[in-house]
């Protein structure tokens, strides 16, 4: 049987990855943070939560020492944070200043790679973190990756729909287009190397926008070529299947998908064990643990589930199991509440500037507009984007063809803004960067107002790059914005 032993709820936004070591466990989300837990007992470390990334943070991992943990973010950079002190020991600035979709470590911790936006790749010495390679795949987005269990080939999944295998040179050893329809939203090596006569074999697993979780066997020849097979083709879920990971042995494997449910399956047999329902909406991630029988499940709700596999978990048919309540810990002392409210009262606590890829597409559905779901959630919208959104970026840029439909979006963006110009400080008010109430706002070269001391520092820090835009600040001089600096003074006489 399957039971539910634990529910973190720390983090006050989508959580967007979640990693074990042997002894810790680390979670990632859009509220920029990383949390780290012992394992043992889920109690959360005295210098959790990680705080040093400038935006949302998509990945997480663990050297295999699990001395470090590795995190990458829309800012542009992928950090590697000490576990015993939990301070930054590198920040590693991907070429081109692209947001970092995605990070992977190999097995023996000697590379890291780092995917972007753009499609470019980079892949790092890892312990002298010193830049060794470059690629790039056009026209597409860098959103999965994952090393061979012999550190020496890399499979990455872009939203183009393609799985490309690469070496430690950076050259593409096969490419297998159209592996997922619309898109390939995670992908991950079994631990084990099968052996046999001219060919060794790994396996992969894959999922997708198509609503399917794929294994593949890839094989590699004496004589240095490689083949791809598809074995299985897993049909389990209802809608989009956002993660995938294999247990340490190999045998199982796990999914999560936007239906909210996660599944669990004999991965050498491609048998369905369990159906787990507990989440409240779409679940990004999940892992297992390398030393004990446990699963963590991570969501759009905020939360992270842990799941304990009994034995004899085998044996059972694809069935929906029931949940066993061992020990349900609420590590915020606040009581579950049903999905609509935990989804509507959340976002509406929140500054929509603040809301997240996963709130915007809710918001969406709500307003009737889940037409446009799938073309914001490739184009990366959150709240920012989507309250500067404008009727050429809709048809330039989303390709949003009806003219009827970009007015509808607008008119409903702009019911938003008064919203939150009557609810709370106006957005524009408030810092990018710091998200609080300015005192002193300059405007910098990219246009933008800041909170001075706030973009001094990024600027230091930085390499003159821009909060909102990643790209390269043409000049470091600040103007004071006297015009904004009166009017939050009213709002503030006002209020």
């Amino acid at each position: 049987m399957t039971s539910l032993i634990c529910t973190l709820q720390d983090h006050r936004d989508d959580v967007n990855c979640c990693a074990f070591s042997g002894k810790l466990f680390a979670t990632c989300s859009g509220d920029k943070t990383l949390r780290i837990y012992n394992s043992q007992d889920f109690s959360e470390l005295p210098f959790s939560p990680l705080s040093g990334h400038g935006y949302v943070v998509h990945c997480c991992c663990f050297s295999s020492c699990g001395q470090f943990l590795a995190s990458c973010s829309t800012d542009a950079t992928t950090m590697v944070w000490s576990t015993v002190t939990g301070e930054i020991e590198a920040v590693l600035e991907h070429p081109g200043r692209s947001p970092v979709r995605i990070c992977a470590l190999s097995p023996d911790s000697a590379h890291l790679v780092s995917g972007a936006s753009d499609g470019s790749l980079a892949l790092w010495d890892f312990p002298s973190k010193q830049l060794r390679r470059t690629g790039a795949v056009n026209d597409t987005t860098m959103i999965a990756c994952s090393f061979s269990p012999c550190s020496q080939v890399f499979m990455t999944g872009s939203t183009y729909g393609d799985l490309r295998l690469w070496d430690l040179d950076m050259n593409q050893l096969h490419a297998e287009k159209n592996a997922h329809d619309l898109g390939v939203t995670c992908c991950t090596f079994a631990p084990s190397i099968h052996s046999g006569g001219q060919v060794v074999q790994f396996r992969l697993a894959s999922c997708g926008q198509d609503s399917l979780l794929k294994i593949w066997a890839i094989n590699k020849f004496i004589s240095g070529g490689y083949k791809m097979q598809l074995l299985h083709t897993l049909t389990g879920q209802s809608a989009p299947v956002l993660s995938c990971a294999y247990s340490s042995d190999g045998q199982l494997l796990v999914s999560g998908s936007v239906d909210k449910t996660v599944t669990v399956y004999d991965a050498n047999n491609a048998v369905l064990l369990y159906t787990l329902n507990q989440h409240e909406r779409y679940v990004t991630a999940c892992c297992f643990s390398p030393t004990s029988p446990l699963i963590a499940t991570g969501s759009m709700d905020k939360t992270v589930n842990i799941w304990r596999l009994e034995d004899g978990c085998s044996d059972r048919g694809g069935k929906s199991m029931p949940v066993t309540y061992s020990c349900l810990c609420v590590l915020e002392g606040s009581d579950l509440t049903s999905s609509e409210e935990r989804t509507s009262a959340g976002r509406s606590k929140l500054l929509v500037s603040d809301w997240s890829e996963g709130d915007v597409s809710a918001w969406l559905v709500e307003e009737g507009l889940e037409g446009l779901v799938d073309k914001f959630r490739a184009n990366n919208i959150d709240g920012t984007e989507l309250l500067s959104l404008t009727k050429e970026t809709l048809a330039s840029e989303l390709h949003i063809e009806s003219v009827g439909l970009r007015s509808k979006l607008l008119r409903k963006v702009e019911e938003l803004k008064s919203d939150s110009v009557c609810s709370g400080i106006p957005d524009e008010f408030l810092c990018p960067i710091t998200r609080e109430l300015m005192r002193e706002p300059v405007i910098a070269a990219d246009g933008y107002s800041y909170e001075r001391e706030a973009i001094d520092s990024w600027i230091n820090s930085k390499n003159r790059s821009s909060p909102m835009t990643n790209l390269p600040l043409l000049t470091t001089l600040l103007t004071p914005n006297h015009t904004l600096k009166m009017a939050i003074g009213r709002w503030k006489t006002n209020h």
